[in-house]
């Protein structure tokens, strides 16, 4: 039986591919252009599609998919988003009263604490830095600070009709994120350039880490920003949002946590004569806070496979450098689908040198 040769590609065939792809590319820049403006409001619709997916399967399960994607959607806005709206500007209120508070304590420490205090703590310094006015740099890096806060809420203010439409726009992407989600990750499948079992393993990877890293993380932050402003409105200290807000931010910092923030307030409230309130503060975001911690997250990442701390830091700085507050959460979670596609990356590279290393050793077994 004669084989036919096989036909090699012709000037036509390689002109017709690079004109194809480049169709392509052109194609997928134009669609960029045109959900460049909306990008931010759809990202975080996917980003919240993906933390409460499992329970809209559930509902999935017992409504319809259009009736089951309104009442996600609707439980999303007012259990999340309507709260997080209510926090956040009381949070903007409050930085900039907070700022004004601050520089001006640290422009005139000796008016906020007693003499004797101011006396001992440079007592303690090194005898070249006893002389030295630490005032005028605090008070120059308390006004930058200040004027940062106060253009971020001008802006804010300036643009409220671009920020509500980007609201609408993201709970109305949300819906049909719920609605359509099994047909978009489909998709997304389509982009991996791997087997059907890997893509189906990254995927369960990539989703296990950002639940255990970024959901829990996020939680546990938020439970100690709630309990850290209720201790400073319950010892009367100004600003308790926003501080909550600081707090629950700093606890994702590694090993020190939020303590950056709640023990220097809690020695200053001490030395000032307030030990009372200091030891609430210490008791409540210290006790309180520290036994929350260990309690809810053992509790939902049990038997869970987890992103390291340092990763999870990094991944909430660089991503609010690059995607402002966004960041907080697409930075995180970025870096932990990222790490999950690696690990199952590794895993079956470490499979296959396994099973190659049996390969050579059974045959001289059999030999001997």
């Amino acid at each position: 039986m004669k084989t036919v040769p096989a036909t090699l590609p012709t000037t036509s065939d390689r002109l017709t591919n690079v004109l194809s792809y480049g169709a392509l590319l052109l194609l997928g820049y134009v669609v960029y252009l045109i959900f460049e403006p909306f990008l931010v409001p759809l990202t975080w619709s996917a980003v919240l599609a993906i933390f409460f997916y499992p329970v809209h399967e559930r509902l999935a399960k017992r409504l319809k998919p259009n009736y089951a994607a309104m009442l996600s959607t609707v439980g999303v806005t007012v259990l999340l988003i309507a709260p997080t709206l209510v926090v956040l500007s009381y949070t903007a209120k409050q930085a900039i009263d907070a700022t004004a508070r601050l520089q001006s304590a640290l422009m005139n420490p000796e008016r906020e604490l007693p003499a004797e205090v101011v006396k001992r703590v440079r007592a303690q310094l090194p005898e070249a830095w006893q002389s030295t006015d630490f005032s005028e740099p605090l008070r120059q890096a308390a006004e930058r600070v200040a004027t940062f806060l106060a253009g971020k809420f001008g802006a804010l203010v300036k643009n409220l009709l671009s920020f509500f439409i980007a609201l609408f726009i993201l709970v109305f992407a949300l819906f049909f994120m719920f609605r359509d989600g099994e047909d978009v990750v489909r998709a997304i499948k389509h982009l991996f350039p791997f087997d059907r079992t890997i893509q189906e393993e990254m995927l369960a990877e990539s989703k296990e880490l950002i639940f255990a890293s970024v959901a829990v993380g996020l939680l546990v932050a938020g439970i100690q920003g709630f309990l850290g402003g209720t201790a400073f409105a319950i010892t009367g200290l100004h600003s308790p949002v926003f501080w909550g807000v600081v707090i629950a931010f700093f606890s994702l910092v590694p090993v020190v946590g939020s303590a950056l923030i709640w023990l220097p307030t809690s020695l200053w409230l001490g030395f000032s004569g307030h030990w009372g309130k200091a030891l609430t503060i210490m008791i409540i975001c210290g006790a309180v806070a520290g036994i929350a911690d260990n309690i809810v997250r053992p509790l939902l990442l049990r038997n869970r496979t987890q992103l390291n701390e340092l990763l999870l830091f990094i991944g909430v700085l660089g991503g609010l450098s690059v995607f402002g507050l966004l960041g907080l959460v697409v930075g995180p979670a970025i870096v932990a689908a990222a790490m999950g596609v690696f690990r199952v990356h590794m895993m079956h590279r470490e499979d296959l040198a396994a099973s190659r290393t049996n390969e050579l050793v059974l045959p001289r077994v059999e030999n001997s």
